[in-house]
């Protein structure tokens, strides 16, 4: 079985007796034989948390993620609860008279199970005040391990060192029955997750693991190879393998359909413990004498292949399930939200696949994996072909299809049967990696891709790049060129390929150097990809779905998760996505639209305006800024529906009169903005009429000061200065009368405000004859602040000129009796400062 083992988490701590993954968090619990318990960030490697639960060993730890705790069972015989994200100790009690060796917790109720060494297994119920519920009797020996069943969770099994396995059930004292497992203890018991099998996996201190039918009680089949007790041995929810680990220190996975053994690891870290398995992202972890290791197997990505038709089929295992999206019923659903599909099982795969390929007609399907092909029709699911082959390639035509069997070895089948030729030129002189189908046959090495012609097997191009995907377009004539952070694409030249042919021309290994344009590099990774005739639709690495035409890349939509194209379909308007589990996702995009822009960006504006009246009116807005984003401001203005945008583009054209109306037909407040930058625009363009009409309605009375003050309107601004005082501007107002010369009002302003001294002072320079009365304002409103004696301290103008004469501080200082720092660094005593 081929797939990849790749180290995420390596960490060197105490012995590691239980590891659990969090389901939602990134985080992985262990418990130490030391008496911790550490809480680890599987992604990034960083020490989390830690709690020190006990000073003797921690066997056994498990999350219970709905309550945000864990519970650990310690050889203190206690069993403690933790929330995890306070650090608080929620319980913490005797559960057995013995060393607390496995527990575990119910997937929906509130029960934990647990087995001591006191050969019983009980049940706790948090909701009860963890109440002890039920005793569990019949095992004369150690338990080791317990698992609840995953096809029926009121049934679960444990495993005793009495050398048996004994089915339970939550409600029953006495085991359902009892399976004499192995010939000395039993170490571990685990369920097969799947419905169409009722087994069992257990390993035992003989040194070997077991499959057994449970309801037969037979045993399927035996695995050696470890040479010492294997601790642990688990199904894989996701992929076909039993992961096992032994005190030997190696961790072996065997395929659980020909239990074959596939790989071998080690990590040097001596003994391995115990297991968790992250079942919804092929992780697992494995703790050790010397710490834990965190492994991902296989990908992340779904297996799955859509027919141009919209019939998709995708596996699950070896189950392989066939939906067809062509029949979607509800296909208004707004974008990015989740479509039901009609799913069915059509038949089994013999290899676990790694890629599925729908030849281009539809009627047959590929799989791939394991180092073997197999082609069945795509209707009855019946094998049509077979053979050994890590890669696989279909032609145009549906009936000629390539396999690389090795990295040198390539092989050429026409209906069916392989050709007689030599098969492709030079193929066996580089190290291919894969191969892809379309008009010529694609396939990428290291730091090269290299192209060949179906029939003649002459090599087409070979290019230079390091490449990780090729996509060819349903044309025939553009092609995606992949690498890790940009992609490349190209425009192939079948003509000029075969003119060179007809002259005769010796085609080196490095081909027709004319077959291939170089149309866009685009700095931009690419997951995922799919060709609908010139457009290019991707998703990236960063969950964005994106789609390139012309020469350029434009985004469709962000996502929240990882997403990967199915395909498109013309008649619904929508590009189709799945997510890792297969669920489906729509998102709306024209293809009138992607013509339409194909031919704005060609240049070819005759056709752009035959397409035009086909666009869907929910897709002109969109439209639009394409047109405003390549320049096309006035095509633009034409084709929007958007107010706001028309608006933009009119003030960006200087189409001022069509800005008007829009601002005319807009409520406030969104009025006042528009004709702010409507008024903005007129005076670039010395309308100072429509400016300052603007301004007027926009309420901006700075910009229209400015505006009158400049075009002298004394009349405009006499008025601007009422507006601005009834508006409560009283800044605004003064500076508008001080620059009419207007003194009176100016002093009238200023004592409206409450501002008598300035308006003393103002009027001792602009206005002597206002002097009296705004005196008499300011000594009023000092009594009415208790500050009599001050107000009796201010002279008369009339009877003290030299009050303004001198400074009005330094005067009114002078008459108070005292020293006053003008600076404001008074020399009067704190017990004086009122009187002054």
């Amino acid at each position: 079985m081929l797939f990849d083992v790749n180290r995420k988490l390596f960490s060197r701590s105490d012995r590691v007796k239980g590891a659990d993954f969090h389901p939602t968090e990134t985080w992985l619990l262990t418990g130490l034989y030391n008496g911790s318990v550490n809480i680890y960030n599987h992604e990034t490697g960083a020490l989390v948390k830690t709690f020190e639960v006990s000073t003797v060993p921690v066997r056994c730890v498990k999350f219970i993620p709905r309550k945000n705790w864990f519970v650990a069972g310690s050889d203190d015989f206690q069993l403690r609860v933790f929330n995890y994200n306070t650090h608080e100790k929620v319980a913490a009690f005797e559960a057995h008279p013995d060393y607390i060796r496995c527990l575990t917790v119910h997937p929906t109720a509130s029960i934990v199970l647990t087995g001591s060494d006191d050969m019983t297994i009980k049940a706790w119920d948090w909701d009860k005040q963890w109440k002890c519920i039920q005793v569990y009797e019949g095992h004369t020996h150690y338990i080791m391990n317990i698992t609840f069943n995953p096809k029926d969770s009121n049934t679960f099994a444990s495993a005793c060192l009495d050398r048996t396995v004994k089915m339970w059930s939550l409600a029953s004292p006495t085991a359902n029955f009892t399976m004499d497992a192995h010939d000395k203890g039993v170490n571990y018991v685990d369920f097969y997750p799947g419905s169409d099998k009722p087994y069992l996996v257990t390993t035992g201190d003989d040194r070997t693991i077991k499959i057994w039918d449970y309801l037969s009680k037979s045993c399927v089949q035996t695995m050696e190879g470890h040479t010492n007790n294997p601790s642990f041995a688990v199904f894989h929810p996701n992929l076909p393998i039993i992961i096992s680990g032994s005190e030997d220190g190696t961790v072996k996975i065997w395929n659980s359909n020909t239990y074959r053994l596939e790989n071998t690891l080690s990590y040097a870290l001596e003994r391995a413990w115990c297991v968790s398995l992250r079942r919804d992202a092929n992780e697992v972890a494995v703790g050790f004498d010397e710490g834990i290791v965190v492994i991902k197997l296989g990908r992340d990505e779904p297996t799955y292949s859509m027919d141009p038709s919209g019939k998709l089929i995708y596996t699950k295992n070896q189950v392989v399930l066939s939906g067809n999206l062509a029949t979607l019923s509800d296909i208004s659903a707004a974008d990015g939200n989740r479509i039901p599909l009609s799913i069915k099982e059509i038949g089994t795969t013999e290899i676990f696949a790694t890629a599925l390929l729908h030849s281009p007609n539809g009627r047959f399907v590929t799989v791939v994996g394991d180092g073997e092909y197999i082609i069945y029709t795509a209707l009855a699911w019946r094998n049509k072909a077979f053979g050994s082959g890590t890669g696989f390639a279909w032609a145009g035509d549906s009936n000629t299809y390539a396999v690389l069997e090795s990295k040198v070895k390539l092989r050429v089948f026409k209906n069916f049967k392989e050709r007689g030729d030599a098969g492709m030129k030079g193929a066996g002189s580089w190290a291919v990696d894969a191969i892809y189908g379309g008009p010529v046959l694609g396939a990428r090495g290291k730091g090269f891709v290299i192209f060949w012609d179906w029939e003649s097997g002459e090599i087409v191009r070979r290019i230079d790049v390091d490449a990780k995907n090729i996509f060819w377009s349903t044309t025939g004539t553009l092609v995606a060129v992949v690498s890790d952070d940009s992609y490349y694409i190209l425009k192939f030249d079948r003509d000029a390929y075969n003119s060179k042919l007809e002259e005769g021309v010796e085609i080196t290994d490095e081909g027709v150097e004319e077959a291939f344009d170089v149309v866009a590099e685009i700095s931009d990774s690419v997951k995922t990809a799919k060709w609908i005739g010139d457009c290019f639709i991707y998703t990236t690495a960063g969950n964005r779905l994106n789609y390139f035409v012309g020469n350029e890349s434009y985004t469709i939509s962000p996502s929240d998760t990882s997403m990967f194209i199915l395909g498109y379909i013309p008649a619904h308007n929508r590009v189709y996505l799945a997510d890792k589990d297969m669920n489906i996702f729509g998102y709306s995009l024209s293809l009138s639209v992607v013509e339409y822009q194909t031919a704005v960006l060609r240049g070819d504006m005759d056709s752009a305006a035959e397409i035009l009246p086909t666009l869907p009116k929910e897709q002109l807005n969109k439209v639009a800024r394409f047109l405003e984003g390549r320049d096309l401001k006035e095509l633009a203005l034409q084709v929007t529906t958007d107010p706001d945008h028309q608006f933009d583009l009119s003030l960006q054209l200087d189409d001022l009169d069509t800005a008007v109306k829009i601002a005319r037909s807009v409520l406030e407040p969104e009025a006042e903005t528009k004709w702010k930058a409507i008024g903005d625009r007129a005076l670039t363009v010395w309308r100072f009429d429509l400016a300052r009409e603007a301004f007027e309605k926009a309420g901006d009375l700075s910009a229209l000061m400015l505006l009158l003050l400049s075009t002298g309107d004394r009349e405009g601004l006499q008025k601007l200065a009422a507006t601005a005082e009834k508006k409560g501007a009283n800044n605004l107002a003064f500076a508008t009368l001080f620059q009419l010369g207007d003194a009176k009002p100016c002093v009238d302003l200023l004592v409206k405000t409450n501002r008598a001294p300035e308006a003393a002072l103002f009027a001792r320079t602009y206005a002597p004859s206002e002097v009296p009365k705004v005196v008499d304002v300011w000594r009023d409103e000092l009594r009415t602040k208790n500050k009599g004696k001050i107000a009796g301290s201010i002279a008369h103008p009339s009877e003290h000129a030299e009050l303004f004469e001198e400074g009005w501080e330094e005067a009114l200082a002078r008459e108070a009796g005292g020293p006053v720092d003008v600076n404001g660094d008074s020399d009067i005593s704190p017990n004086e400062s009122e009187d002054a």
